[in-house]
């Protein structure tokens, strides 16, 4: 097994070092060690004061939050409880008390 990291354009574990950096020659992608040092599997996702956010957190929202297809809206400062981290567009997965399961941005929520 090789010590070098995968390719992280194409996950191809044929890579090799040459003069500082990483090649992989299945596509051709190049990256310096400092990068492959840097690089994080797991997204960090901040709230709208920067604080990171972890699964299980409760966050109060900052705006009010039109429910799409709905006549609802999401009042400022609900709390939200037990929060759910997930890829994608809105990066929060909850439920609401009188909403039910929803997904906000965590531009729009504050860490408790």
């Amino acid at each position: 097994m090789s010590s070098l990291p995968a390719c992280p354009s194409c996950q191809s574990d044929y890579t090799y070092a040459d003069q500082g950096l990483f090649i992989c020659p299945s596509c051709g992608h190049e990256w310096s060690a400092e990068a492959a040092a840097n690089s994080d599997d797991s997204r960090q996702i901040k709230d709208s004061a920067g604080t990171l956010l972890q699964d299980g957190d409760t966050v109060t929202v900052i705006k009010d939050l039109k429910v799409k297809g709905s006549s609802l809206v999401v009042k400022i400062g609900t709390k939200v409880k037990n929060i759910r981290l997930v890829d994608g567009d809105h990066d929060i997965d909850c439920k609401i008390d009188g909403f039910g399961a929803m997904k906000l941005k965590s531009e729009f929520v504050r860490k408790v």
